[in-house]
């Protein structure tokens, strides 16, 4: 069983969720506010995140903000009643999974909650024995990383970025095939967006990721994995 996380103040709002989630099978824990909402999220394991950009104490916006930075890869879906382009790319850019813009249909939210968890677990084609790159050891048809023997957990796009690296070994990848092949059509992804991510990728993977050996950057154009 999925184990969900809600962090929204509208006290009604977080009940209808609660109760539509718990109705669909899943798991559900919930925080009324920024502080506690990212308490839970450094101190617990959840499948997923719905949260709300709009809290006390502390936005959602700076609590994906922290999450990412402490390398904590749960999916995280926003809820936000703000619909300017903007607010949306800077959620992507700070390492949200997805968003949802107020009012929406409980409906919606659930088709794109179970779409991020089926992506997390889904199975890869076999592309033969796990592989050491930099720190990780990868099982690319499990979905299954490994640091030192201890697990690591990736997300689906973290898996699905590595192995189009991997594949393509001291081939260039451009920026916008990553955005085609990794990303939804129809999300707001800019290059920024990419660069973010491999920044926080080579967290996971480089020695030191400030001087990446790895996942290289051809700049102007894309990366490429050298091994």
């Amino acid at each position: 069983m999925s184990k969900i996380l809600i962090v929204e103040d509208e006290l009604n709002m977080l009940r209808g969720l609660k109760d539509n989630l718990e109705f669909e099978g899943y798991e559900t824990d919930s925080a009324k506010d920024g502080n506690t909402g990212l308490s839970k999220i450094l101190n617990n394991n959840y499948d997923l995140v719905v949260l709300d950009v709009m809290l006390p104490n502390i936005s959602g916006f700076d609590i994906c903000k922290k999450v990412r930075s402490e390398n904590i890869d749960t999916p995280i879906i926003l809820l936000t009643a703000k619909g300017e382009e903007i607010d949306k790319i800077l959620g992507l850019e700070l390492g949200a999974d997805d968003y949802i813009t107020k009012p929406f249909s409980v409906r919606e939210l659930l088709a794109r909650i179970k779409a991020i968890l089926r992506r997390s677990v889904k199975q890869i084609p076999e592309n033969g024995n796990p592989v050491q790159i930099g720190k990780l050891n990868l099982n690319f048809k499990n979905y299954e990383a490994t640091a030192n023997g201890y697990p690591i957990r990736l997300t689906h796009k973290k898996f699905e970025v590595l192995k189009d690296l991997y594949t393509n070994k001291l081939k260039v990848i451009h920026r916008n095939e990553l955005m085609r092949e990794v990303w939804d059509i129809g999300q707001d992804i800019t290059t920024r967006t990419v660069d973010n991510f491999i920044l926080r990728l080579r967290q996971k993977i480089e020695v030191d990721p400030n001087n990446p050996k790895i996942i290289r950057t051809v700049r102007g154009v894309g990366y490429k994995m050298i091994l």
